[in-house]
């Protein structure tokens, strides 16, 4: 099972993500940032508040928003193969 284990925040939308099997890398969520509990995430400021949830072993934000961590590691691994 893929977990993150760590997360910064880049700039605007992108996040660098570790994850437990050694992948990191930068993704770009912007696009992703769609529905009621993504949308209010376009606020950079809100944006850059995510950390990594202990239990859940994937980014969560104050407002309950949060992404699957395999959904993240095949972003990292897309943005990379690139």
């Amino acid at each position: 099972m893929v977990n993150v284990t760590a997360v910064h925040h880049v700039r605007e939308h992108v996040l660098w993500l570790r994850f437990n099997d050694g992948r990191e890398g930068e993704v770009d969520l912007g696009p992703e940032l769609e529905g009621p509990v993504f949308e209010p995430l376009r606020d950079v400021a809100l944006f850059a508040s995510v950390t990594v949830h202990p239990e859940l072993k994937t980014i969560v934000w104050p407002n309950g928003a949060d992404f699957a961590p395999e959904f993240l590691h095949q972003q990292v691994r897309a943005v990379h193969a690139a």
